[in-house]
């Protein structure tokens, strides 16, 4: 057999319109079916940059008074230098993550069932969106150099425009990257590694600034920042990965232009909608498809609910990253007391609830499910509490190891500790057995529009009681 080359448009019959014709087509079928004009488009596009440009100076704003409020307590400048590092390093590997789960490049179904389907020249059709893609990703990662800038005390012009300019360079990069490895075959390795170097970087930073800030020596800070030596590195590695790009576009194939579409739609979804447990759906069952295969064994004998706790355990072993996070929290906590002393204890609580919250994977599934439910056989109340268990052991662990990180004077008295931590369970217990949201509450009218009051208060629950243990703290701590 001979093998298929990567595009068609070579064998493709005489006659066969190019990818600029069919888009030029379907634009114009477009027009005949919506009245906004260009004035209305740039209308909405000059609101969001207002608000965006406002907003986002006004968190810088806030922010840096905030580190230099004596409330937060003093911190070495060395420690809060090298920590802002670790979390730029671990928010680019959630960043590559994310980019890896939308594709990023993708596709309507329409688009799928009409023109990828067809033999059409497809680095032709997905050019485009690869060029806007890059542009967005250099403006937004430009403006997120400035601002991180801006938030270290950076005022010199010059100064800033090296870091958006080191802030694009790396965009660019990262987001080509991605497209390449989107189109990478099945056995490559390189997209999971480049996604784990900055993560396993940012740990082992932030490991040794808590252990050298414990030990009373922190680390100095850099007598300047490299961002010169990081534009000279990132232009360069943009051009050469948006070339690569280029060339990988035709060995982008369908499953992965829809894949990324999927996650998309439901991130959307759930945007619209307030309702985050339609993104986390796709999320979890797309995490227990990768699994695969298991290796089964057998309970061992007792009562049913020793079944369902052993089940309970067997679930956090076959999904090993919810313990990693929860366990990289720790890590973050003394982190974040090391950078804020202040804030160690409202830090704890916060840090608390989200690395519980990993651990309620049964609490959710029995919760959502009442046929689940009624098949496990029990009341309602024994199977909350038997899926409670665990996050309960793990809340009363992640606060014995986090407990040191705590100055002496934001300990509190004694029963303090022991009733945050059962305010934390309770919170994530709450959150853990939401029920369906119900679209039917009452709104209320507002000057910036109908709000809908009921709407909130059901994706409040488990939030709510959370500020109210922070609250709890921030007065007895």
């Amino acid at each position: 057999m001979t093998a298929v080359p990567a595009t068609i448009a070579e064998e493709a019959p005489a006659g066969l319109p190019t990818a600029r014709q069919v888009r030029t087509h379907l634009r114009r079928a477009r027009r005949r079916h919506h009245d906004h004009s260009l004035g209305d488009v740039l209308g909405s596009a000059y609101v969001v940059v207002l608000f965006v440009g406002m907003y986002g100076w006004f968190a810088i704003s806030a922010s840096r008074n905030l580190l230099d409020s004596p409330s937060v307590g003093r911190a070495e400048p060395g420690v809060r230098w090298w920590l802002a590092l670790a979390a730029l390093l671990a928010g680019g590997g959630l960043v590559w993550r994310g980019l890896r789960a939308f594709g990023p490049l993708l596709v309507t179904p329409a688009t799928q069932s009409w023109v990828t389907s067809a033999p059409i020249d497809r680095r032709a059709w997905l050019a485009p969106r690869l060029a806007v893609l890059l542009t967005g990703a250099a403006v937004g990662t430009a403006a997120l150099g400035v601002a991180v800038a801006a938030l270290g005390g950076v005022t010199d012009a010059a100064a800033l425009g090296w870091a958006a300019a080191a802030g694009a360079g790396w965009g660019v990069a990262a987001l080509a990257l991605s497209v390449v490895a989107q189109s990478s075959r099945a056995g490559r390795r390189w997209p999971t590694l480049a996604g784990a170097v900055p993560m396993v970087a940012a740990a082992a930073i932030t490991a040794v600034v808590v252990l050298t800030g414990r030990l009373g020596e922190g680390l100095p800070r850099p007598s300047a920042t490299p961002t010169i030596a990081l534009v000279a590195v990132a232009v360069p590695l943009a051009l050469v990965a948006t070339v690569l790009a280029v060339r990988a576009l035709p060995r982008v194939d369908r499953a992965t232009l829809t894949t990324g579409a999927q996650f998309a739609n439901a991130a959307a979804t759930a945007t619209v909608l307030l309702d985050p447990s339609l993104l986390a759906g796709l999320v979890e069952s797309r995490r227990w498809r990768r699994v695969g295969r298991v290796r089964s064994s057998r309970f061992r004998a007792g009562p049913g609910w020793w079944a369902l706790l052993q089940a309970d355990v067997r679930r956090l072993r076959r999904h090993p990253s919810a313990v990693l996070i929860w366990a990289g929290l720790v890590g973050v906590q003394y982190a974040a007391a090391l950078a804020l002393p202040g804030l160690a204890g409202v830090a704890q609580v916060v840090f608390a609830y989200l690395a519980v919250s990993r651990l309620t994977g049964g609490l959710r599934a029995v919760s959502r499910s009442a046929g689940l439910r009624r098949t496990l056989g029990g009341s309602d109340a024994l199977l909350r509490g038997v899926h409670v268990v665990v996050p309960a052991l793990g809340a009363g662990l992640w606060w014995l190891l986090t407990l040191p990180s705590l100055p002496g004077v934001d300990a509190g008295p004694a029963w303090l500790a022991p009733t945050l931590a059962l305010g934390v369970v309770a919170a994530a217990f709450r959150a853990g057995t939401r029920p369906p949201l119900d679209y039917g509450g009452a709104t209320v009218n507002t000057p910036f529009g109908m709000v809908p009051v009921d709407l909130l208060r059901q994706g409040a629950r488990g939030p709510a009681l959370l500020a109210v243990v922070v609250l709890v703290q921030l007065f007895l701590g």
